[in-house]
Order: structure tokens, then sequence, then C-alpha cells
């Protein structure tokens, strides 16, 4: 089958918050035709299918705000008026060129060459398979992304007793779902030592939380019949259930930038980039919890939005720098965001960058060196814990040496 080639000046891949985000900024700076491609027949991401409310505030579990549907018809509705044209149902299927990509839709197949390319492609939840959970593979298995689309877009019926498996914030919404389609939470595992669960949910209203917990398997065939668990006093038992969600984990959707051969850094999983959006190909920008998996829908907007300047400014000069030095934490942390730091100065957002840790630190000490040299010293007030993001100042990044070696980042 023949493709249709042509032309347009931005290009932006996912039609989620930061996708449609820098869709609306972009369109409305007058940068010419900027097209947004979404591989569902409905834009708007993740939030199409989160009944809660909290979308468009800092607090997205804890109430106010709007529903996810109406944030997702709110970033659609903002990204069509500024000018940006929204194609549903098309799924770029790889690079053609270093600007290029090949799609295919039911329209038929195209191959698309940009000036400028935005990858907001998202990120997923880590599906049970992918957890090395052993067991049969039953009806009754979800990741919460599953289990909302069930309940909210398909109104499916599922389980009567449900076993939640996960202690970051989306773990909220699971309970909170699997009670609106009428099934008793028997209860929330984590590997965790202390549950934050429990924290985030009103008080008197949440399931038993069993922390120290590991699973173990799955059991039953025909319908799952329960989860087996170890305790760390190394007791077993298996929870009768017939439904199970996993929650969090989460992984960038980074096939895309996989295959056009762009820098994916080891933590994140996500392409390294810089605080101007700058992945490591010429001309491709990335936002969004493709970058860090996973932040709130109006903090990957946000993201979207600020692409607009370094991009137009990069269509404007044709720069692009060139070995940057990268971004390291040192264990127990485990990642940072960004991981590149650029030439020109720029700041992360809000002037800090992100880091996520694997242990619970009490007021930890970060750390700042390049090549052996003490750039910053900062002391957090409160505990890192795992699961949600800290802070780190970004004043110290004219302390860099741009042609030194790797930053890294410490906790004490």
């Amino acid at each position: 089958m023949t493709r249709r080639e042509r032309t347009v000046d931005v290009l932006v891949v996912g039609g989620g918050p930061a996708g449609l985000g820098a869709g609306a900024e972009l369109a409305a700076s007058g940068v010419g035709r900027v097209e947004i491609l979404e591989r569902e027949q409905t834009a708007g991401g993740v939030p199409r299918h989160c009944a809660h409310g909290g979308f468009g505030d800092r607090t997205p579990l804890l109430g106010g705000g709007t529903t996810g549907p109406a944030y997702a018809r709110s970033c659609v509705a903002a990204a069509v008026r500024s000018g940006a044209v929204l194609r549903t149902g098309v799924t770029v299927t790889g690079w053609a060129g270093p600007l290029t990509v090949d799609t295919t839709a039911p329209t038929g197949l195209e191959r698309i060459t940009a000036r400028a390319v935005v990858l907001a492609t998202g990120a997923r939840e880590r599906p049970r398979s992918a957890r090395l959970v052993p067991g049969s593979r039953p009806p009754g298995v979800y990741t919460t992304g599953e289990l909302q689309q069930a309940v909210h877009l398909y109104r499916q019926r599922i389980g009567t007793r449900a076993v939640v498996i996960g202690d970051e914030p989306v773990g909220r919404a699971a309970v909170d779902t699997l009670r609106v389609a009428g099934a008793d939470v028997v209860a929330v595992v984590t590997d965790r030592p202390h549950s934050r669960l429990a924290a985030l949910t009103r008080s008197g209203d949440h399931p038993p939380v069993l922390d120290d917990t590991t699973v173990t398997a799955l059991t039953g065939r025909e319908r799952l019949t329960g989860v087996a668990v170890r305790h760390r006093d190394g007791r077993t038992t298996t929870l009768r259930c017939d439904t199970v969600v996993f929650t969090g984990d989460w992984i960038p959707d980074h096939e895309l930038a996989r295959r056009g051969a762009i820098t994916l850094d080891p933590g994140t999983r996500g392409p390294a980039y810089d605080a101007a959006h700058r992945t490591t190909r010429n001309g491709v920008f990335a936002v969004g919890n493709l970058l860090h998996g996973v932040e709130s829908a109006a903090f990957a907007a946000a993201e979207g939005r600020a692409v607009a300047a370094p991009l137009l400014r990069h269509l404007a000069t044709g720069a692009w720098p060139e070995g940057r030095p990268p971004v390291t934490v040192a264990a127990p942390l485990h990642w940072v965001a960004p991981n590149l730091v650029g030439p020109d100065g720029d700041a992360p957002p809000r002037n800090r960058f992100s880091l996520r840790t694997t242990r619970r630190l009490p007021s930890p000490l970060l750390v700042v060196r390049q090549d052996g040299r003490v750039l910053h010293r900062q002391r957090l007030l409160r505990p890192a814990v795992p699961g949600l993001p800290f802070h780190l100042r970004a004043d110290w990044l004219d302390r860099v040496d741009p042609d030194g070696g790797t930053v890294r980042i410490e906790a004490n």
C-alpha cells in the first residue's frame, strides 16, 4: 500500500495532557501547522477514565478540582481552540528519517516530516507478568488503568472481592473504583514496611493494609480465586478474592523513543533530557510522564506548555547541544529528572530537579558533585519516601563544568 507523504511544522506524538498542552501553546504561538497524533479514538490520556475529582489542582487524590473526564475534555478543547490539528486513531509505527515518522490509521498509511517533533507518549503501570508474579492467567487481574477503563468507560462488571497490590497514591484511586463497582476490598498489600495509603484515605474508611508483605502467586484458572502472600516473619497465607489490581510501578511508553535511537536514562527509563526538554536526537523534544513516571496530569500539561519556548528557539536558530553532562544518582536514590545539563543555563520547571528514592530517608542531606568537586548541599526538612517525588534546588547549575564529567547526586 502506498504511503501518502506530507509535512507539518511541529508534530506532537501523544494526545494526553502533556501533548495537548504542547499543541495548544505551540499553535497559539503562530509557529505554523501543529499536528497532534493520538492512537486512541478519544484524546485526553489517562484522565479520561479517572472519575474521581482533584484534576487541575495540586492535590489530585484529596478532592477538589474537576473530574478526570472533564479535565481531559478541557485539555482537548484548549488545543483545538488554539488551532492545533488533533487526529485520533492514528498510530506512529516508526521512524523513516531524523524528523520523519510512519503512521497507520483507518484512512491509510502516511509518512509525516516535521521541523520538530515532541514525544508525549506517557507511561503505563507494570502489569502482573512484568512483575514476575507466578500463577496462571485467570480473568480478574487488572492494573489500575485497566480497572478504571472497565468500570468507567465500558461499564463492565468485575468481581465482588478484591485485593489491591501497591502503595503509591494511585492505589487510592483503585480502591475508590472498586467500591464504585460494588466490590469489597479485602486488603491492600505492599512490600514496603510502612504503608502510606491509609494516610491518603479518609480516617476510618480504608481497607486493611498488609505492609512488609510480598505477593508470591495468583491462584485460580477459570477465574482468580486468591492471592498468595508471604509476610516478613515468614508466615504465608492466601487472601480469598476474585479480583486483584496491580497499582503503580510506572513504565514510560518509550518504544518510539527507543526505535529512534534516542538515549534512555537508566533510572527513569524514559528519554534522557535537559531542562529545555531536548532529547539526544536533534529536533526531538519530550514532555510529560514519558520522562518521569508518574506526576499529576496538571504537572504533565504544564511541561507540555513549557516546551514551546525552547522549541521555538530551536526553530529560529537551528542550534542543538552535543555532549551535555549527564546527571545521575547514587543508591538508594532511584532517579533524577531532568538528567542532562544543558549549555544555555535553562533551569527545570520551578527551578528544581525531581528525585525518587527506593527506601525511606529521614531528613536526607543531598550532595551534588562533579569530578570530585562539591557543587551543592541541601538538607531536606521532610522525609523522602518511595513512590512520591521530592525536590532539589537548581541554583547550582551555573557551577557545572559543561566540558566536565557526570554530575552525581548522593543522599547522606
